[in-house]
């Protein structure tokens, strides 16, 4: 068995007749709006998607910006990257930092009409000279070419990431400026040699975020969980489709018959 999947999970599922609040992460969210169904599984039903394995050096390259930009944040100065940019923003301490970034706490907030705990753990809080809060993501990956905007697919992803979040700190009390920041580290592959280091291009790319999405998405997936069953699989879900390929296959058992004459003897 994999030490990063459990196959059938029975705690932390939906029941909807507990009047406790549901713990709900941002990135489940994220899960309900790719596949209802899978959601359905999961937050139901205790049957996940098997996960991929961790990126260590994505973990790796988190927190050594984190370290970065903590130091800009101690010292009440701004970082080089926004300097170099231009930005009306600085890092700022804020009491509860620590846990907003921590993965299993995160920033959270209750939704009342859905009774959902929502939660996410931001990377980086910037504050702008009107006071407004910054939320700031760091991305890490290795491609040819920069890397100078969000015009990818899969980018749709990133903005919602930073759009709960923007959600979660105003719930917060904070008022949050709809503009974040992705600081995007891009390994270089066209160095001459290795020479036992890896680096980077850094670009910061602006992202002008509309929450509007989160509350009606939070209703629909709690109408998703207390129905007595799953939604349907959606057409560009690669894992339903899996699991619908699966129970459409009948292996054909297969008779192994000896040769009537052997050039051996078997005993």
């Amino acid at each position: 068995m994999s030490d990063y999947y459990t196959p059938h999970r029975t705690k932390n599922l939906y029941d909807p007749s507990s009047k406790e609040p549901f713990r709900l992460s941002r990135s489940k969210i994220d899960l309900f709006i790719e596949c209802p169904r899978c959601f359905y599984f999961d937050r139901r039903l205790g049957v996940g998607r098997p996960p991929g394995f961790p990126f260590s050096l994505n973990s790796a390259v988190d927190y050594l910006l984190k370290q970065e930009f903590d130091i800009h944040r101690a010292a009440g100065s701004k970082h080089p990257l926004i300097e170099r940019y231009g930005v009306d923003a600085r890092p700022v301490p804020h009491e509860k930092l620590a846990d907003w970034r921590h993965n299993f706490t995160g920033v959270g907030c209750l939704h009342t009409p859905s009774n959902f705990y929502v939660f996410g753990a931001i990377d980086d809080l910037w504050q702008d000279s009107l006071g407004r809060y910054i939320v700031v993501d760091y991305k890490a990956t290795a491609k040819a070419g920069d890397i100078t905007a969000l015009d990818q697919d899969w980018h749709a992803g990133y903005k919602r990431q930073m759009e709960t979040y923007q959600w979660l700190l105003r719930q917060n009390g904070l008022s949050v400026s709809d503009t974040g920041y992705f600081v995007y580290c891009n390994g270089k592959t066209d160095m001459k040699a290795f020479d036992a280091k890896l680096e980077f291009a850094i670009t910061l790319i602006p992202y002008t975020g509309n929450d509007s999405w989160v509350e009606p998405t939070l209703m629909e997936a709690k109408t998703c969980l207390v129905n007595d069953d799953p939604s349907e699989a959606k057409s560009a879900c690669d894992y339903c489709a899996y699991a619908a390929a699966l129970t459409n296959v009948t292996p054909k058992k297969k008779t192994r018959r000896l040769p009537e004459q052997l050039p051996f003897e078997l005993f």
